[in-house]
């Protein structure tokens, strides 16, 4: 009986494991570094610090990791507070997420506080508590089917995944039942 090492599938697996097992080479040719750089700003729009560890990830040293993201902004290729301010506008507009869900967002993809501070200043507290009231108001209606404390719940569940306050759901969500009280 021959082992699975020496069937062709069994060296392919063996080759493909060893291939896993060694670390590859750091890239220190910046060319190389530019291309993979290039490829990662292709696939979608990326803040400094995402590039940085895209590179650092595909195995660019962090030296030239940092030359080429320091170069990129230099030219304009990598923009922190226009893309900062774009995700501020779709996530609130498209989403209707508020401003502390979006705040964590642009944190977590590595924006420093400048950065994010201004881009949400673009949106203030009547922007958000229309932008809030008109999502409820939409799945009140979509839930009207249901019992009137299935509907709260779920309305107040969905803003709370959007990041508003659970004192503006349930207030929301009380003029609303109260609406419907009226209507009747």
């Amino acid at each position: 009986m021959t082992e699975l090492s020496e069937t062709p599938r069994g060296r392919r697996r063996n080759r493909r494991a060893h291939a896993r097992d060694q670390a590859p080479e750091p890239i220190t040719d910046p060319e190389k570094a530019r291309e993979i750089a290039l490829g990662i700003l292709t696939r979608a729009s990326r803040s400094t610090a995402q590039l940085r560890d895209g590179l650092v990830a595909k195995h660019v040293v962090p030296d030239l990791a940092d030359a080429i993201v320091e170069r990129y902004v230099e030219v304009g290729l990598v923009d922190d507070a226009g893309l900062a301010a774009t995700i501020v506008r779709t996530r609130h507009a498209e989403r209707g997420q508020s401003r502390r869900a979006i705040r964590v967002e642009l944190a977590r993809k590595g924006f420093d506080e400048d950065a994010i501070g201004s881009a949400l200043d673009q949106i203030d507290d009547d922007d958000e508590r229309e932008r809030a009231a008109a999502l409820a108001r939409r799945r009140w209606d979509q839930l009207a089917a249901h019992p009137v404390d299935v509907r709260e719940r779920r309305v107040v569940a969905m803003l709370g995944r959007k990041g508003y306050s659970s004192s503006l759901a349930f207030a929301l969500v009380k003029h609303l039942r109260d609406a419907d009280s009226e209507d009747d």
